[in-house]
């Protein structure tokens, strides 16, 4: 168990406390590092943490006590409003009206709420604190959480985290700490007055039954609330221009009026076209300031990947693309930008999920056939795999168990069809038998019950994509905020998600367009050329290149390696791998999950040195 309390560096946090005495002792721990203190009516701690000036909004109605926090234009009039509505439920149906990314936070008279968004780019976290009548806590960062309560690493749900090309719902629901879990984003959690936790779902998919030009309009509004609760403070702002995600904010953001500076990183490819479309954009822009990052000044996937020492609370994929993800962010906070607007979460609800057309060849048989011959023929994909996985009419558990047993097979190719419930992940090949059998366990423990995130493939496959990539637009913002820099991705914001899903998927998702939902919603906002853009640029070249170049980085990366001390990896076998001339898409990308895992071990372990604290002893899966 850990000795002390140590809290991360530059970073916002925050603690939520049950109205209990039994967590006083915990409160007394926390408060040192905490610059900033809500209470409940009672007197007894409620909120602890370090957020940013303006970051949120509080109001108190009675005994009663209402907090936003997050990216939102919320008022204190509105906060009150809610605060006085009656209920828990009925504050809530009043802050789902509110634009923006944030968390809710209430006591109301000794109960406390919490939930954050249905994506979980802002996470929630609970575990039960020892030694406080089995009171639980709830904070949004996972080390934080583990620190308080000295929870120890578990080391089969660390060999989660090695799935490529990610974990699977609902695994998406654990940390790798024991004992500390995820509030799911479609769930609220309510801490009664003695501490004890219980979650119900909040959120539901809404019904898919807008035509486009209707969604497009929805999608076009909220997109611009989005964008203006930001930009609200009229301090610099700058955004990633590239592909036509990121293009629709950064018009939106233009076109309200504000000053923005957008960079684009060209790319070694050829065919690479963000640059020639930014520029076109940026041209018919009068409010735009616009750079353009050579190619050779931006740095290779792979590159320092054994010196990273972010502060993050869980691994990251992220990890061996950090310096080129930051490289943009850095040169925006040199100018002087606090706030980073990004189109991440655009592709997973402009593209879809072709999955979609699993449920549409039942409800529309015609229909159906006639997009899956279109998906067939546009990716190439084999129609015998293609009927089979549509035909295929198993349950999500009974698809679980099946990724289960598979886990040590080769990666899918690429030509293979994407109607299923999801890519089946897969461990790399070294894994040891420990780590695949820890893996493979809590996969078949978790398929008993488990259930889609909503009534069909497509509908679940969008969803947990969703949560797989907001987490890494989660870390971003962790990796930016030493930089005094926001990072914000509204297409995660849960008023847009909803827009975008209601949609019928037959017109959202189709073979014959690209990303039509988003063209027609930036309509008027976007220019003609770039709306109608088709392409998309792709970094192969600074993936394959950069093992090249960085090899050594990658291999100095495994002397002493932590994971081979837990006994999940086999090293010898892993140095053989990164001693070869590898593919990107398939054999490459096997290394993102365990980099991000090693880095994030070394950084903890060399963070806790630094703050006088002992190293958690986590011994090792036992045989």
């Amino acid at each position: 168990m850990t000795t002390g309390m140590s809290f991360p560096t530059g970073a916002s946090w925050f603690l939520v406390l049950p109205d209990t005495d039994a967590v006083a002792a915990l409160a007394a721990l926390v408060r040192p590092g905490a610059a900033r203190e809500i209470r409940h009516a009672s007197g007894r701690p409620w909120l602890l943490g370090r957020w940013p000036e303006g970051a949120m909004t509080a109001a108190t109605r009675g005994r009663i006590r209402l907090c936003v926090l997050g990216q939102h234009a919320v008022t204190e009039r509105e906060a009150a409003r809610a605060a006085g509505a009656g209920s828990p439920e009925a504050a809530e149906r009043l802050a789902r009206t509110w634009p923006g990314s944030h968390h809710l936070l209430a006591s109301f008279d000794g109960e406390t709420l919490a939930r954050g968004p249905v994506t979980g780019v802002r996470s929630l976290f609970v575990a039960r604190a020892r030694g406080a009548d089995n009171a639980c806590v709830v904070a949004d960062r996972a080390d934080v959480l583990a620190d308080l309560v000295g929870a120890e690493l578990d080391e089969g749900r660390l060999a989660v985290q090695l799935l490529s090309p990610g974990i699977l719902h609902p695994l998406t629901a654990q940390t790798v700490w024991r004992g500390v879990d995820v509030v799911p984003g479609d769930h609220r959690l309510t801490l009664d007055r003695d501490g004890h936790a219980r979650t119900s779902r909040h959120w539901s998919p809404p019904p898919a039954e807008l035509s486009l030009a209707e969604g497009a309009r929805m999608v076009r509004d909220r997109l611009a609330d989005a964008v203006a609760v930001r930009v609200a403070g009229g301090k610099p702002v700058s955004a990633d221009l590239g592909g036509v995600d990121s293009t629709a904010v950064v018009c939106t953001a233009a076109r309200s009026g504000v000053e923005i500076v957008a960079y684009t990183a060209a790319i070694h490819d050829v065919l690479g076209d963000d640059v020639t479309y930014a520029r076109r954009t940026a041209e018919a822009l009068d409010s735009l300031e616009h750079h353009v990052v050579p190619a050779t000044a931006v740095p290779l996937t792979f590159d320092g990947v054994h010196e990273l020492d972010d502060d993050l609370d869980t691994p990251s994929l992220y990890a061996v693309n950090r310096h080129r993800r930051m490289y943009i962010i850095e040169r925006a906070a040199e100018r002087g930008s606090s706030l980073h607007l990004s189109g991440m979460g655009g592709d997973e609800l402009f593209s879809g999920a072709s999955a979609h057309v699993h449920g549409l060849v039942r409800r529309h048989p015609r229909t159906g056939r006639h997009h899956a011959r279109g998906f067939v023929s546009r990716h190439r994909w084999s129609r015998r795999t293609a009927w089979r996985q549509l035909l295929d009419g198993r349950s999500y558990g009974a698809w679980l168990d099946r990724v289960a047993r598979d886990l040590t097979l080769p990666q899918p190719p690429m030509s293979v069809p994407l109607f299923e419930w999801g890519t089946p992940p897969r461990l790399p090949p070294w894994a040891t038998g420990r780590a695949v059998e820890a893996v493979r366990d809590l996969i078949r423990t978790q398929a008993r019950e488990a259930e889609p995130l909503g009534s069909g493939h497509g509908v679940h496959r969008e969803l947990a994509t969703m949560r797989s990539l907001a987490r890494f637009a989660r870390h971003v913002g962790q990796m930016s905020e030493p930089l005094g820099v926001t990072f914000a991705s509204p297409y995660y914001d849960d008023l847009i998600v909803e827009a975008a899903l209601a949609v019928r998927p037959e017109e959202r998702v189709t073979p014959w367009r690209y990303k039509p939902l988003i063209e027609e919603a930036m309509r008027g906002v976007v220019p003609d050329d770039s709306r109608r853009r088709t392409t998309k640029a792709h970094a192969a070249f600074e993936e394959e290149t950069g093992l090249r170049r960085h090899r050594s980085s990658l291999l100095a990366l495994w002397e002493d390696a932590r994971l081979h001390d837990l006994g999940l990896i086999d090293v010898e076998a892993l140095r053989a791998w990164c001693r070869r001339p590898l593919a990107a898409d398939l054999e490459s990308a096997l290394l993102h999950a365990t980099v991000g895992c090693e880095v994030w071990l070394r950084t903890r372990e060399n963070l806790a040195g630094r703050r006088g604290r002992t190293r958690t002893d986590t011994g090792g899966i036992p045989a």
